[in-house]
C-alpha cells in the first residue's frame, strides 16, 4: 500500500510522520540495491516516472544537488529542466506566486535550491504540483534522507544511538534535529555562542519528545557518538567571515576528537568541505570518513523522494 498521495510536498522532515519518512528511506535502500551493477544511465525497471518532468530552480550554486536530481529523473525514466534563478523572470521581479502558477502548467514537480525558506513555502502554497526543498536558509531535508541511508547502511536501526554535530548550528543542523526526532536517535550539538541551533527547531524537538542536547564543548559532545557530523563554517551569503573563523576554530574535527567517539564511529559531511577548517584532511580522507557514501546516497534518496511526491510509492 502506498504511503503517499499524489502532489505531496517535501519541505521539511518535521512536516511528515515517521512512517512516511521510513517508507521513503526503505524505498531508497531497495532501489539502490536493485541497481547494483547497472550503468549509471540505465533506467530502473518499470521506469516509475516515465513521462514526468521535474523543474529544478537554483538560486544557489550546486554540484551534488543538480547532478543527483538530474540522474534521479533519468534513472526513473523521466526528464528534467534546469533553471537558474538569475536567468528567470523570477530574478527580474515576477512574483513567486505567479512563477508557481505558470510552472505548474508545464511540469509535474518543482525542486528548489533557494536563498529563502519563504520562497519554497510560497511555491508550495500557490502552485499545484509537488515542491521539494533542495536546500534553503532554514533546512536541508533531502540531505538528511541521504545521511540516514548512510548511517543505516553502517549501523542498522539508529533508534537509541547517539550522533554528534560539531560547528555552526546551521540549516543542516536544523534538519538533523528533525531527523533525530523522527528516527529516534539522540543528538548532541556542540556550537559556539552566536552560532547555536535554531531555537524554533529545538522547541519543536522538545515538544515532540526528542533527545536533543546543546553544548559549547565539542569533546563531550562526541563522547560515545557513532557519528560525528560537521559542515563548512562559511556558507554562501555569509558576510561575517572573520568572526565565524575565530568562533568556530575550536570546533575543528580532528583525529584526536574522533578518538573520543564510540568505537567504529564515522565522520560525515554534506560537502563541499574545507580541509584545515571544519575538518582535518586526516579525518575526511581517512578510514572513518563516509562522506563519499553520503554523496552517492543523495541520488538514491532523491529518487525515493521524487517517487513519493508523485504518488508512485
Amino acid at each position: 500500500m502506498s504511503a503517499a498521495m499524489p502532489n505531496s510536498h517535501f519541505l521539511d522532515l518535521k512536516d511528515l510522520p515517521s512512517e512516511v519518512l521510513r517508507h521513503i528511506l526503505d524505498t531508497a535502500r531497495a532501489w539502490k540495491q536493485a541497481r547494483a551493477g547497472l550503468p549509471k544511465g540505465a533506467v530502473d525497471a518499470g521506469a516509475p516516472l516515465a513521462g514526468h518532468t521535474l523543474a529544478m530552480i537554483f538560486e544557489k550554486s550546486s554540484t551534488r544537488t543538480r547532478i543527483s536530481f538530474e540522474m534521479a529523473m533519468q534513472q526513473l525514466g523521466g526528464s528534467s529542466v534546469v533553471l537558474q534563478g538569475g536567468t528567470m523572470q523570477l530574478g527580474r521581479g515576477e512574483t513567486v506566486a505567479d512563477t508557481a502558477r505558470v510552472m505548474s502548467r508545464y511540469v509535474d514537480a518543482i525542486m528548489v535550491r533557494a536563498n529563502s525558506h519563504d520562497t519554497i513555502l510560497e511555491l508550495a502554497r500557490e502552485g499545484s504540483v509537488p515542491v521539494i526543498n533542495a536546500l534553503t536558509d532554514r533546512s536541508h531535508p533531502c540531505q538528511l534522507i541521504a545521511d540516514m541511508l548512510t548511517l543505516e547502511e553502517r549501523f542498522g536501526d539508529m533508534a537509541g544511538r547517539k550522533v554528534a554535530w560539531v560547528g555552526d548550528g546551521n540549516n543542516v543542523a536544523t534538519s538533523f534535529i528533525e531527523a533525530a526526532v523522527r528516527f529516534g536517535f539522540s543528538l548532541t550539538l556542540a556550537c559556539p555562542d552566536g552560532y547555536l541551533p535554531s531555537e524554533e527547531a529545538l522547541k519543536w524537538a522538545k515538544a515532540e519528545g526528542g533527545t536533543i542536547a546543546v553544548t559549547n564543548d565539542p569533546v563531550s559532545a562526541v563522547a560515545e557518538a557513532c557519528a560525528v557530523v560537521a559542515d563548512c563554517w562559511v556558507s554562501m551569503g555569509d558576510e561575517d567571515v572573520d568572526a565565524r573563523m575565530r568562533a568556530l576554530a575550536p570546533y575543528q574535527v580532528t583525529s584526536e576528537m574522533m578518538q573520543e567517539a564510540a568505537d567504529g564511529a564515522v565522520f560525515m559531511h554534506c560537502l563541499p568541505a574545507h580541509r584545515g577548517e571544519e575538518v582535518t584532511a586526516a579525518v575526511i580522507d581517512g578510514p572513518q570518513s563516509v562522506v563519499w557514501d553520503e554523496a552517492e546516497n543523495r541520488l538514491h534518496a532523491q529518487k525515493a523522494i521524487l517517487a513519493w511526491c508523485l504518488g508512485k510509492i
